[in-house]
Order: C-alpha cells, then sequence, then structure tokens
C-alpha cells in the first residue's frame, strides 16, 4: 500500500488508491451513504437480490457454502442466507473486508441465523478469497460480489479480477454479480455528490486517515469534494480538488507535497457496464454467464456466472 501511495502522490495527476477510503470511519460513513435518498443503485441493487435470490438458488442446487467480498453489514448476505438456511442444514458463510469494523457489523447482524456458521477474514478481497477456509468435500461454493463494487475496478483491470476469481473456484462454483449499467450522467452524479454532505466526508476522511496513520499534514479545509463525470471512461471520479495553494508533509514516506489552486487528488472511480462486455469477460475467464436479471427503471443487472 505505501508504494501505491507513493506513486500516486508524486504522479502528475495525484491520486489515491480507492482502499484508503475504506478505514472503520468510512466504512460507516459509506453504510450512511447507501441510506441516502440520492443513491438509488443500493436500494435497487438490494430489491432486484431479493426478487431473484431464489431463482439463482435453484440453478445451483446440492450443498453450498458462501464467500462475500465486502459485505458491509450483511444485510444482502441475509438474503441469500435465510433461504439456504430452509434448504440445507448447515451453511458456512466467509465475509471478506478489509474493514474490522463492517467485519463485526456483519457477524452481528447473522448471528441469529443459528445454522449458519460466519467467519471474517481481514484482508483484500482477491487475497481473501483465496484464504477463504476449504469447503467440505461435495460443496460449491457461491462468491457474492454485490453494491456493483465492480465499479471500482479500473475498466481494463475487469477481465483480471474475473481470471482470478475463476483461478480460485473449481468447476461448478459460482459467482453473483452486481453491475450497474449505463445511464445519462444527470441520474449518476448526485449519488456521489449528495446535498447532506455524507460523501463529501467520506471522500475528505481518506485525508483524515493519511493524517492518523502516516503522520501526514493534509489541511482538510483547503480541499473540497468533487464528483466528475468521464464520458470517454463511462465512469464517475471523485476528487479531491485544492481550494488555494497549499502543501502537506506525509512523514511516513518521507514525501513533501505542494497542491496549486485547482489541483486535484483523484480518490475512487465508479464505472458504468454493459452486460455484453460482462459476459465476454465471464467467457474468456472460464465463467459462463447462466442467467442475469435486470431493472429497468434504474438500469442494474445481477448476473450468475457458473466456473466451467
Amino acid at each position: 500500500m505505501n508504494e501505491l501511495i507513493r506513486a500516486g502522490l508524486t504522479a502528475r495527476q495525484k491520486k489515491l488508491p480507492s482502499a484508503l477510503l475504506y478505514d472503520d470511519l468510512g466504512s460507516a460513513l459509506f453504510e450512511a451513504i447507501t441510506l441516502l435518498p440520492e443513491y438509488e443503485v443500493a436500494r435497487v441493487d438490494t430489491a432486484l437480490l431479493a426478487a431473484s435470490i431464489g431463482e439463482a438458488l435453484t440453478l445451483l442446487p446440492g450443498p453450498l457454502d458462501v464467500v462475500e467480498l465486502g459485505p458491509g453489514h450483511g444485510r444482502k448476505a441475509r438474503l441469500v442466507l435465510e433461504p439456504l438456511a430452509a434448504r440445507q442444514p448447515s451453511t458456512r458463510f466467509v465475509a471478506i473486508d478489509v474493514s474490522v469494523a463492517a467485519l463485526e457489523g456483519c457477524r452481528r447482524h447473522l448471528e441469529d441465523l443459528s445454522t449458519v456458521a460466519v467467519t471474517g477474514v481481514e484482508a483484500t478481497f482477491l487475497d481473501g478469497l483465496l484464504r477463504a477456509p476449504v469447503r467440505p468435500a461435495g460443496h460449491r461454493r457461491l462468491v457474492l460480489f454485490l453494491g456493483s463494487n465492480l465499479s471500482n475496478f479500473d475498466r481494463a483491470e475487469s477481465p483480471q479480477f474475473f481470471r482470478d476469481v475463476r483461478a480460485a473456484l473449481e468447476p461448478g462454483d459460482a459467482m453473483l454479480l452486481s453491475t450497474d449499467l449505463e445511464k445519462p450522467a444527470a441520474r449518476l452524479l448526485p449519488a456521489y455528490d449528495d446535498a447532506l454532505g455524507v460523501t463529501a466526508a467520506f471522500n475528505k476522511n481518506v485525508l483524515v486517515r493519511l493524517n492518523r496513520e502516516y503522520g501526514a499534514t493534509f489541511d482538510l479545509s483547503a480541499f473540497t469534494h468533487e464528483a466528475q463525470w468521464n464520458a470517454e471512461a463511462r465512469r464517475v471520479e471523485m476528487h479531491l480538488r485544492a481550494l488555494r495553494e497549499t502543501s502537506a508533509h506525509v512523514r511516513a514516506l518521507e514525501l513533501e507535497l505542494r497542491f496549486a489552486t485547482g489541483e486535484t487528488v483523484w480518490t475512487e472511480s465508479s464505472h458504468r457496464f454493459n452486460l455484453g462486455e460482462l459476459h465476454v469477460w465471464g467467457l474468456e475467464s472460464g465463467l459462463a454467464c447462466k442467467r442475469s436479471w435486470t431493472n429497468d427503471a434504474w438500469p442494474l443487472a445481477l448476473s450468475l456466472f457458473i466456473a466451467t
């Protein structure tokens, strides 16, 4: 992580790894963001999962273990685990997240499901998937990647993500993936610049974290949150824009930084996709799309990929 931060902050377009946003405070702020009226994707994602999970599970017969990448506080996992608990005598659920607070919240939210054994793995998505406990013989594995979290990968990284997930699976295992689809920028941007300012606090918290964990001296009042639409790349970008000339020292990395008025630090991207490219990436990586469910009012897809 240190080298990624160093490389990003010394680049011509200063940039920070988006994983820095998700410390305990950042994860709590993101949970709040999902409840905002502007963040429609969260409600549509949950509703589509609730409406489709029954059919999805019928396509995956037999004993099933579940792994979720980035489970938040476990609300969506519960929609999957409750019908599984009714179908099989015991279920193992592995939650993978970089935030200890999120993992603890997930465990508490699911603790009343007596036949579900919950294991938390503090790790990045792919590292955690490789570290997930070995499943019992004869059990299939279902990987959940919900909340349109694929949007946060650079588009060029998305095919590699499919390949990496497939490498951690056995034939017959599956991935249930939700992705926000292409739509007009005017519908998207309010979700990243809400009226209450929660997303702005979430974004600026990355500087709070650098100050706390890396001995940095960022003046938060010198930066403002900004959401931009990049039409060519089909993504929303979150930036922190310098309101005036300012400087910061990052003690842990021995960096001296200067910012001109208007200069930005790019903190996160949120890409939009179409079903065609998702299916191609799946096929090329050995994950065949068995079925996709879509919402047309707010275009979003839930797709079930089976490892071949």
